[in-house]
């Protein structure tokens, strides 16, 4: 009966999460609510928890709470679930191949009122810093608008389908010191991005686009426990 509770619990905190009613870096309800609402014993939460942490879905943190790990996909958007390092490793190798191509489109086709978007998205990105759901979302606005100011629609049609789920929100990202290191290393190679398309320099853009992402390479391994490139190899990228 236990375990009928607990897989019951387990999919209404999976189906709440991946339709964005939880949002990613927002806290889980707590023990005692989701106790209250399910009619349910502690042990029975606590096995849900662990469950949903085993699916890569949230994170603990000891003293806080349990926070969502993985963005909802985007409606209408891929079918194909981003949960493993390897899924992460070929979704930073397919956006690299597309997003250094609509940058360097970007470029020459962007408008005026695309980079004000840019600008809007980091600036909301530096304001917003330590609410990593927002974070989340200010990073894919600057990458969805690079996109569309490449004037073709297919590189939207590509980062829309994605979603949020392109972006990582690894532990780290919840675990970290607030207005830490690598909210400010993404912002300044967001930065330089912005910077090439403003300057309607192909070749910049295209450059600056490809060593941000090599760079979030380099961080997801590192995040992920593993060697990971050189400190120098994301920036020859």
């Amino acid at each position: 009966m236990s375990r009928n509770l607990t897989s019951a619990l387990v999919d209404d905190l999976r189906a709440r999460i991946v339709d964005g009613r939880i949002s990613p870096g927002e806290r889980l309800p707590s023990e005692s609510s989701l106790i209250a609402e399910h009619g349910v014993s502690r042990t029975v939460v606590r096995e849900a928890v662990a469950r949903l942490q085993a699916e890569g879905l949230v994170h603990t943190r000891r003293g806080s709470g349990s926070f969502v790990l993985t963005p909802p996909a985007a409606p209408g958007g891929t079918s194909r679930p981003v949960r493993t390092l390897q899924d992460r490793r070929r979704l930073l190798a397919f956006r690299t191949g597309v997003e250094s191509e609509a940058a360097a489109l970007a470029a020459t086709a962007r408008e005026e009122h695309q980079l004000a978007r840019m600008e809007d998205a980091l600036a909301r990105s530096e304001e917003e810093v330590d609410n990593p759901a927002a974070s989340l979302e200010n990073d894919f606005e600057f990458h969805r608008t690079v996109a569309e100011a490449s004037g073709n629609p297919y590189y939207v049609d590509a980062l829309t389908g994605l979603g949020p789920a392109m972006i990582t929100m690894p532990p780290r990202r919840l675990d970290g010191a607030p207005g830490g290191g690598r909210a400010a290393r993404v912002a300044a190679e967001h930065r330089s991005v912005l910077d090439a398309i403003r300057a309607r320099d192909p070749l910049a853009a295209s450059a600056a686009m490809r060593a941000h992402l090599a760079n979030s390479r380099w961080r997801l391994e590192a995040e992920a426990g593993g060697s990971g490139p050189s400190a120098t190899a994301p920036e020859n990228g």
